[in-house]
């Protein structure tokens, strides 16, 4: 009987993620002649956030902007899992909150893009970090109110391993101090998956892995809803790498990127697996944590770290074709999803 509930869920979930792709690649077409009517070509950034001039990520570019590239891609998918989730898929206590997520950091998301679109081509591509960062901390308080208040939670689980090492209760009721924490999980993912938007198709793959493995996990605690939006972004994701696989047709821009990393910061924290997610999604990390660590070599110790930030930057500028350093970070995900489920399931966040 469990077997029969199991499998019809994951009959639902699969087929709103089926669903997503259709719409995404019908909405594609649409999106497609309108960036070239109307030139929604993308401007290089060549300044740094510091104001310095990137140099060699520039020099590792030029080439791919010697042509025009559409941007702001991200609209298609936010859109179709936007049609999905409102259509077959809306609840107030699974869905509302990743949905206004996704929706909200992509409104944040095609601000810059559209000013990145108008820009004078003078190298500071869109709005100005701190910006982004007010912004997106703004949509994470509202989201992580309706979290607290209106849907209840207040506790967090810490891993049983941990737990047990440390002889502490493996859940730690936190009150209304858990709405910093939500904020902290939103604002850092939604960053991790901006930064990490550089080449072609390794945003795109890694959010497919990470979504779907927390996909894997709710279904596994009995959340279908969540489920089912986790497999509706991997459609939408899926229909967004058929054209940006290099040599990208498109890029997915901060709309996207935006949208999906607040979005996945929102899952970690509905499925309490926040403990989970540096795991599952390390590379985000690792990406942010790169960047990170070169703007404070640079601000204290007036040298770099890295050759270009973040890492993929790096590796490409020590020799590393994009196409090998996206494929290898694509493998990394799916051993680090696989850990994840692992984790969950003995670290009790599954029943």
């Amino acid at each position: 009987m469990k077997l029969e509930i199991v499998t019809k869920e994951l009959v639902l979930v699969s087929a709103l993620s089926v669903i997503a792709f259709l719409i995404a690649m019908a909405l594609t077409v649409v999106y497609t002649n309108a960036a070239y009517k109307y030139k929604f070509w993308k401007k290089q950034r060549t300044v740094s956030t510091s104001g310095e001039k990137l140099e060699v990520f520039t020099k590792l570019h030029a080439k791919k902007f010697r042509h025009n590239i559409p941007t702001m891609a991200g609209i298609v998918g936010v859109s179709a899992a936007a049609i999905v989730t409102f259509g077959l898929n809306l609840d107030r206590g699974q869905t509302w909150l990743p949905l206004a997520a996704l929706i909200g950091g992509g409104l944040i998301g095609l601000i810059d893009d559209i000013i990145n679109i108008r820009g004078d081509g003078s190298g500071v591509a869109g709005l100005r970090s701190s910006l982004k960062f007010m912004m997106l901390t703004a949509l994470a308080l509202a989201l992580g109110w309706f979290f607290y208040d209106k849907l209840g939670y207040t506790t967090v689980l810490i891993p049983d391993m941990i737990a047990r090492y440390f002889e502490i209760s493996p859940v730690i009721n936190l009150g209304w101090l858990i709405i910093p924490l939500f904020v902290l999980a939103v604002v850092s993912t939604g960053n991790a998956v901006n930064i990490s938007d550089g080449l072609d198709g390794l945003a795109g793959g890694m959010l497919t892995t990470s979504f779907g493995t927390f996909g894997v996990i709710a279904l596994m605690q009995g959340n279908e809803g969540i489920a089912g939006f986790c497999f509706t972004i991997v459609g939408v994701l899926l229909a967004y790498l058929w054209f940006n696989i290099h040599p990208a047709r498109f890029f997915m821009g901060d709309v996207g990127s935006f949208a999906y990393g607040t979005a996945l910061g929102v899952v970690a924290m509905l499925t309490n697996t926040l403990f989970l997610l540096p795991i599952i999604g390390i590379l985000f990390v690792v990406e942010a944590g790169s960047s990170l660590l070169q703007l404070t070599s640079k601000k204290l110790f007036k040298r770099k770290i890295f050759k270009s930030a973040p890492l993929h930057h790096h590796l490409e500028a020590n020799g590393w074709p994009e196409e090998k350093v996206t494929m290898r970070f694509w493998v990394i995900s799916c051993v680090a999803a696989f850990l994840g489920i692992v984790l969950a399931l003995g670290g009790g966040y599954v029943i």
